[in-house]
């Protein structure tokens, strides 16, 4: 399948797939019946029972937020702890010491904030222990506090007259027994099928055809893949991630995990549509994303496959034909080639899925420029499960203010007024990751030692050092995979970015759902400006842009821009 055919069918297949999913995920947080309760609910009744929840009580914004806040917190601690203990605990056949300090906060920090972020090689400082236990489970759990959220983000606009957003307990309970660990289930076993490794063997010593010693690693990858990609995760067991065949082996498996990459973000919107009533708002928000996604996906693919002009000079052919995949062939996987490559890295860094089966530092200019950009317009297009619908609303709601300022009306979405306190709380939303981005940016261009992490100097340079802080603060996880972070400089300040572009982006949003739902709905009139229209997609798309335009294309300019103008 050529790389235009494996789009429209990742295309056709999200399509399909997204309102049946949708439909589900409407039940799962709802309160009526779902699949499966017969077996479920006896295992959920038991959790809230260990646990001392009441599954009838509801909690107001701000104390859900400081159950977020609590779970977090004990998540951190027991994952440094495994981290720095791996040494002395069991499951661990090929004798890995406990993670250094600075790292292991950095690796917890990373994998708790749906980060995913990974400066170390996993199947040579991680145990097997440490790899399910402790980064497989982070790996649901930091999934099931995004849906969670979302989920209280939207009963705050679609409520009227209520102090309450709904349960985190029971919010994070049903998502992970609902829908998480069936999915995965489900899609482990299909990896298993074409090949992804799942055991617990070590290192199995071999030799080649040549007659050289080989160690190949193994493990149970397969279990943590599902995840990584279905929850927008994307550490990967293995230190090339889905680059590696033992994770990533067949082109099956590389259309399923680009496909489970988009395929939740995408429904959480047709679930957002049911639940609000306002199906209309809901297909708008999604063509919005979809227009962002499959743009991205567009000029990475036709730059990657187009390649390096300049290599025209030197006698270099880079068209496709039958025996080379032509193009930008630099860094990538022979059996994806630059096109296929292309669909996944703009898919990745689309949503907060860190994951990569090609080296984003390898990329065109204008290849490396799309990976940025998606991760610093807020990765709204999808996004990541549950954060990138709540910060897709978080833009509608900006959108309708600037359309009311434009009528001289109250702004109003979904029926609610939106009001000065409302407006203050998306300013912080949107002002909390470009102060952490271009503030770290500037301070490791000063910082003594911090630049000798780039692989390169120049405009390459900078690109690697942009995103090396813009990935964490954006959750995102991939890396210009030249960039030398594991350093004094880099662990803390990634992990502290990290941190904050996770927990300070949950404040506001759930600040915002808690002060709409106390609201009662208006009647449309006139002048109100309608959220499900061509017209409104295009303003949505228009602000989106413009504020990340505003804030960072000097920065895109000095790095990957440069760059493209000086081939």
């Amino acid at each position: 399948m050529g790389t235009w055919g494996f789009l429209a069918l990742l295309v056709a297949v999200t399509a399909a797939l997204t309102p049946l999913l949708g439909r589900y995920l409407a039940a799962v947080y709802g309160e009526g019946p779902t699949p499966g309760d017969r077996l479920i609910l006896p295992v959920e009744r038991l959790i809230y029972r260990w646990t001392g929840v009441d599954p009838g009580a509801e909690q107001r914004w701000s104390q859900y937020l400081m159950s977020v806040l609590a779970f977090s917190a004990v998540s951190l601690a027991s994952l440094y702890a495994i981290l720095r203990l791996q040494g002395a605990l069991p499951l661990n056949p090929t004798g890995v010491g406990g993670m250094d300090p600075a790292l292991a906060f950095n690796v917890a920090v990373s994998f708790v904030t749906n980060t995913n972020w990974q400066n170390y090689g996993g199947e040579s400082t991680l145990s097997h222990l440490s790899q399910m236990s402790g980064l497989t489970v982070q790996n649901f759990v930091s999934a099931g506090v995004g849906l969670a959220v979302l989920a209280a983000f939207i009963r705050g606009l679609t409520r009227q007259q209520s102090d309450t957003v709904g349960n985190f307990w029971v919010d994070l309970t049903r998502g992970i027994t609902r829908l998480l660990l069936p999915m995965s289930f489900l899609f482990a076993i299909a990896l298993v099928s074409q090949g992804v490794v799942q055991g617990f063997s070590g290192f199995t010593e071999v030799i080649t055809l040549e007659g050289s010693a080989q160690s190949i690693p193994g493990g149970p990858a397969a279990s943590q893949i599902a995840i990584k990609q279905l929850g927008t995760n994307g550490g990967g067991f293995f230190n090339v991630n889905s680059a590696h065949p033992f994770e990533n082996p067949t082109g099956v498996t590389n259309f399923l995990s680009t496909l489970a990459v988009v395929l939740l973000p995408f429904a959480t919107v047709d679930w957002f549509g049911r639940w609000s009533g306002y199906r209309r708002n809901g297909y708008a928000i999604l063509a919005a994303m979809a227009i962002l996604w499959v743009g991205s996906v567009v000029v990475a693919v036709v730059a990657e496959q187009g390649g390096n002009p300049g290599l025209e000079g030197i006698g270099v052919d880079r068209a496709i034909t039958a025996e080379s995949p032509g193009g930008n062939m630099e860094g990538k996987e022979v059996r994806f080639g630059p096109g296929l490559s292309a669909i996944w890295a703009a898919s990745t860094t689309a949503t907060s899925n860190g994951s990569v089966n090609s080296m984003h530092d390898s990329f065109t200019p204008i290849g490396g420029l799309v990976t940025l950009a998606n991760i610093v317009l807020g990765e709204v297009s999808p996004g990541g499960v549950g954060v990138g619908l709540s910060g897709m609303l978080v833009f509608a709601l900006l959108t309708v203010f600037i359309a009311g300022l434009m009528v001289g009306r109250t702004p109003e979405f979904l029926g609610k007024k939106i009001e000065s306190g409302e407006v203050k709380l998306v300013t912080l939303y949107l002002l909390t990751m470009p102060l952490l981005v271009l503030g770290f940016a500037a301070a490791s261009i000063f910082v003594p030692g911090a630049l000798a992490a780039r692989a390169n100097l120049g405009s390459h340079g900078f690109s690697e050092l942009l995103y090396a802080v813009a990935s964490p603060a954006n959750n995102n996880g991939s890396a210009f995979a030249g960039f030398a972070s594991d350093t004094d400089w880099y662990n803390p300040v990634q992990a502290l970015s990290m941190l904050v572009g996770r927990f300070f982006l949950i404040i506001p949003v759930l600040a915002i759902g808690g002060a709409l739902g106390e609201k009662t709905t208006v009647t449309p009139g006139e002048g109100t400006f309608p959220t499900h229209t061509p017209l409104f997609v295009t303003l949505l798309l228009g602000v989106i842009i413009v504020v990340a335009g505003l804030i960072f294309l000097p920065a895109l300019l000095l790095g990957p821009i440069v760059e493209a103008l000086g081939l």
